[in-house]
């Protein structure tokens, strides 16, 4: 998934992606383990794909890069 298609994202969008990331790194690791991995780069992108989703959500917080949808959840608390 490419940055601007994550910058797009709601923050509850982005949690999830964040856990799906999560949960493939987690199989991966195994069947790097197991070695079943017939792709070795996918472990390299859903590492940065991780880092890039935790930095957007990181600078959401921060208010330096407000995601979609933020503003007015951020206006009704």
């Amino acid at each position: 998934m490419r940055v601007n298609e994550m910058r797009s994202m709601s923050r509850g969008e982005l949690l999830d992606r964040v856990r799906e990331l999560r949960q493939e790194l987690f199989n991966l690791r195994f069947r790097v383990i197991t070695e079943q991995l017939d792709n070795p780069l996918r472990l390299r992108a859903a590492r940065r794909e991780l880092a890039a989703a935790l930095t957007m959500l990181r600078e959401d917080e921060l208010g330096l890069s407000p995601l979609a949808g933020s503003t007015e959840e951020k206006s009704k608390g």
